[in-house]
């Protein structure tokens, strides 16, 4: 999962771009990137870090241009090395930068392709540098020196053609425009916005509409599944459907955990969403558990949980208590890689506020549970501030499945639902009750009668199925030698500052 944002200006975009990733900071925390455009000539900075690390001062005022596109990383493919930050460059045709959410299910195939094929070379093994040559290719085919909006909806047309998966896609070509897309069943989220300025109207691009509020840009919409959008470099506004059979299926988990509360994604509000999922589940616990629950305090698990364990709380008729004080200098445990290092930060992440938890029956309620691993420490620290009984509710259902298009759930080994029972799992984890969101009652949470086109999601992690195709058992083991916690420990992970990187760089000047 990544945050990607595309600013076509009439003034300098640096510090905008600077502030649309820091808005977009909870979408990948491993490595951000932002390059520029002026007069034919781009400007890159990337490295791993957060967004604050990664830039300085020197960093934004070498960053020049009305045009420019940024992104933050959360590596689910290749390294977590400065190399792989994005966003990629390829100088032909006409040169090209590009970020990338998601992740693409027959990258392996089309990298031969490129190489067997297209000559084209690649230099690491990102599915986004993939996707971008993919798409260079394709333009390159067109053969015009000044490529028209129709080449461009062309050449997109094309990737929806080769490339299999999730993804959204903002890309700059120099010289010409800014070009936004999305994969034809609009798996990964994308939207954009304007707004009218004295030198003519700008427009924005980005994976959360958060990123575009905070900048005082108007919220258009979405763009749909298959749809691209092309703001040329006068700022003429094109789009176009690209896809033969586009189809709305939206990720589902982005309503569950990645997104912001605040943000709203194809036009249904994460937040109300949340909340419908504390009033589904508060339901589930008085239909099994019934009305002698004996919950005494809700306490939910900060932050992405706190929603729906609020309107939980309400339905229940009990207390509802923050019971754990966050460190806000930790990152998202779930996006950190490595077994040991997610179990070590959440002591690090959250301390309980002891008196809401003595001599008390406490529900906690998270999000949802992935691998098991912050569940048993967080109930552990529960019962040592002195939790009489604790008892477990995660507001999604059981995560059985890997996630391939681009949540790093790759491994179903680790995936403590994927062979096991609820009664299984909450021994494991050390829970006195344990309570699931059922799958149909996930998805009645986030429909709204509001936008009656979007009935389905991608569940791929609840129900296996994989909504954009081609995945079978053999792909699956595939992955989850490559990306498992034990495959990624045998990793020689090789930081390669961008400055010495052997990229082909030609016509961008690194800042």
């Amino acid at each position: 999962m990544c945050g990607v944002v595309g600013i076509a200006g009439k003034s300098p975009v640096n510090q905008m771009l600077f502030d649309a990733l820091t808005m977009l900071q909870h979408r990948g925390q491993d490595a951000a990137g932002i390059v520029t455009c002026q007069e034919g000539r781009l400007f890159l900075r990337k490295d791993v870090g957060m967004v604050r690390d990664v830039f300085h001062t020197r960093h934004m005022r070498a960053l020049q241009g009305n045009y420019g596109i940024g992104h933050v990383r959360y590596p689910t493919a290749g390294t977590s090395s400065s190399a792989e930050a994005q966003p990629f460059y390829v100088n032909s045709p006409y040169g090209i930068t590009l970020a990338h959410n998601g992740n693409l299910t027959n990258a392996e195939e089309i990298h031969d392709d490129l190489f067997k094929t297209d000559l084209r070379h690649m230099n690491t093994d990102s599915d986004s540098e993939v996707l971008l040559n993919v798409l260079a290719h394709e333009l390159q085919k067109r053969g015009k020196l000044v490529p028209t909006s129709e080449d461009i909806f062309q050449a997109v047309t094309r990737v929806h053609e080769r490339c299999k998966g999730g993804y959204a896609v903002v890309a700059m070509i120099t010289g010409q425009g800014l070009v936004g897309f999305r994969d034809p069943n609009g798996i990964r989220p994308l939207i954009y916005g304007s707004r009218e300025t004295e030198n003519g109207m700008e427009y924005i691009i980005a994976s959360e509409s958060v990123a575009i509020t905070a900048l005082g840009f108007k919220v258009e919409r979405d763009i749909e599944p298959g749809e691209a959008v092309f703001i040329d470099s006068d700022g003429n506004f094109f789009t176009q459907q690209c896809a033969a059979n586009p189809e709305y299926r939206p990720c589902i988990f982005e309503y569950v955990y990645f997104a912001r509360p605040d943000a709203t994604i194809d036009g249904i509000s994460v937040y109300k969403a949340r909340l419908k999922m504390g009033e589904k589940l508060a339901q589930k616990i008085l239909r099994e558990w019934g009305d002698e629950h004996d919950i005494d305090v809700v306490i939910p698990i900060p932050d992405t949980s706190r929603t729906s364990a609020l309107e939980l709380a309400n339905m229940l008729g009990v207390k509802f208590r923050e019971g754990f004080m966050k460190n806000r200098y930790i990152g998202r445990t779930f996006i950190m890689p490595g077994q040991q290092l997610r179990k070590k930060s959440v002591r690090q992440k959250l301390n309980p506020v002891e008196l809401e938890f003595q001599g008390k029956n406490v529900l906690l309620v998270d999000d949802s549970i992935v691998r098991g691993t912050t569940c048993n420490e967080i109930i552990q620290m529960a019962r040592d501030a002195g939790a009489k009984k604790v008892f477990f509710a995660s507001a999604a259902p059981m995560v059985k499945y890997p996630n391939v298009y681009g949540i790093d759930m790759p491994a179903k080994s680790e995936l403590i639902a994927s062979e096991r029972s609820v009664e299984e799992i909450r021994e494991i984890i050390g829970a006195d009750r344990l309570i699931f969101q059922d799958l149909e009652d996930l998805k009645d949470a986030v429909r709204t009668k509001k936008v009656p086109h979007l009935r389905e999601f991608d569940c791929s992690v609840f129900d296996g199925v994989y909504v954009a195709g081609g995945i079978n058992a053999e792909y699956l083991d595939q992955l989850e030698q490559k990306r498992s916690d034990g495959a990624k420990k045998g990793d020689n992970f090789i930081d390669v500052n961008i400055d010495a990187a052997s990229v082909d760089l030609t016509g961008v000047r690194e800042v």
